[in-house]
């Protein structure tokens, strides 16, 4: 695809398993978006202080910390998307504000995982 087809769309994309961030960046790199990979809390909050993404895909628990840093560094510069895809949706969602703008249960099925990325991009992108 080329970038003319569509505007590509900056993700930020964070597991602390290098397998499935890789997984997870393919899956949307293929859709057409352009998307960072992050493997900590860490890094993640580090690239969102210094670049901005339309949209934030993370794990919830990460090595470093939980994904609650990796939601509250995201919402805090701006109104970006924000994607939990985890094995613990449940404490994922039970955990203070601010909260994601979905949670998805890990395995998520990729077309599922677009589809949602895609649909939420397309809201943060109208007018309020």
């Amino acid at each position: 695809m080329s970038p003319k087809d569509s505007p590509m769309s900056k993700i930020l994309c964070v597991d602390d398993e290098p397998h499935v961030v890789t997984l997870k960046c393919a899956i949307l790199e293929a859709a057409g978006h352009d998307v960072t990979p992050a493997t900590s809390a860490r890094e993640a909050i580090d690239k969102l202080q210094h670049e901005s993404y339309d949209a934030v895909v993370t794990d919830w628990r990460l090595g470093d910390a939980n994904g609650r840093a990796v939601v509250q560094a995201a919402k805090s510069t701006s109104s970006v998307p924000v994607v939990v895809v985890s094995g613990y949706v449940a404490e994922a969602f039970q955990a203070a504000e601010p909260l994601a703008d979905l949670y998805l249960e890990k395995p998520v099925n990729p077309e599922e995982l677009v589809t949602i990325v895609n649909e939420l991009l397309k809201t943060s992108e109208k007018p309020s």
